[in-house]
């Protein structure tokens, strides 16, 4: 029998905290963070993406949302271990699984969501007013508000919106309504076109897993997505033809770009509907070269269009 102090018994506590340290980093999400480039929209569509300070400023607020939202994911999984464990793919994940303590899980949370809310307050105290909002909305939706039916994707819709307005009020500039109620939109589709695939995924099970799942089917879910995708087009194909941007961007085309949007969305809906994905956006964004390739030469587009 190995001594406490062998070196097989070291080796083996080395072993075991690296597999934690590891598992806690899977438990971080971080491919989650590309939804925090939303905070970069205020810096971009107000013409400040240029300005040094603006720029190192948003990047540091963006930061903020990264370090809420893992903490938040932390606490998201401790929550739901058990239902995640009824997952064909959430039990996997390193709570769920075990790999994770739950313990450890939530004392990193802890430290991620005070690291990020005392930067916050650094940085800005409206902006920090903002963060502590997210992550308010954030405990609630693990806790509770992921149960109710509508409630759940519009708090999620809510997120997205935060972070725009994380960004602009971190710079000190106004934030289009055009601007919210598109991000809003866009962010309904998402979440609705989400709780389709777990719908389909889960079938008979899906109550199980999720409470406001038993509410939903797909044929009512894929009435709300219809509404939603024809709102967001709309809603940013006549932003582009506002007289807010006409103001702003005197010359500049910026109706050019509805196309790719129109792709973008017809895209995504085919990944939906034709492929059964929307489960993980952020794994959709980053496998699908087409959809990745199109959200990358809107935002290009958008830049040349408007700093040229």
């Amino acid at each position: 029998m190995a001594s406490p102090s062998s070196p097989t018994t070291i080796a083996e506590g080395l072993r075991s905290r690296a597999a934690s340290v590891r598992a806690l980093i899977e438990s971080l999400r971080s491919r989650q963070w590309v939804k925090n480039g939303f905070v970069f929209a205020a810096l971009i569509f107000s013409r400040n993406l240029t300005d040094r300070r603006a720029a190192v400023t948003t990047a540091l607020a963006a930061l903020v949302f990264c370090a809420v939202a893992s903490a938040a994911y932390l606490l998201n999984d401790v929550l739901d271990a058990e239902e995640d464990r009824q997952h064909p793919l959430k039990r996997l994940r390193p709570v769920a699984s075990g790999r994770l303590a739950p313990g450890t899980a939530v004392v990193a949370a802890s430290l991620l969501a005070l690291t990020g809310l005392v930067t916050a307050w650094r940085l800005d105290h409206r902006f920090f007013l903002v963060a502590a909002s997210y992550a308010a909305l954030n405990a609630l939706y693990s806790s509770l508000l992921k149960h109710v039916m509508l409630l759940d994707v519009f708090v999620v819709a809510a997120g997205f919106v935060l972070r725009v307005l994380g960004g602009g009020v971190v710079i000190h500039v106004e934030i289009s309504s055009w601007l919210i109620v598109c991000t809003t939109l866009l962010a309904l589709f998402i979440a609705l076109s989400k709780r389709r695939h777990e719908l389909v995924l889960l079938g008979e099970d899906a109550s199980d897993h999720r409470a406001s799942l038993a509410e939903y089917s797909p044929y009512f879910l894929d009435q709300l997505i219809s509404i939603v995708t024809a709102s967001t087009v709309m809603s940013y194909a006549l932003y582009t033809l506002s007289a807010d941007v006409r103001l702003k961007f005197p010359g500049k085309r910026l109706e050019l770009t509805v196309p790719f949007v129109l792709f973008g969305i017809f895209r995504y809906l085919y990944l939906v509907h034709q492929r059964e994905g929307g489960g993980s956006p952020t794994r959709l964004l980053f496998t699908d070269r087409v959809l990745l390739s199109v959200v990358l030469l809107w935002a290009v587009s958008v830049v040349l269009i408007i700093y040229l």
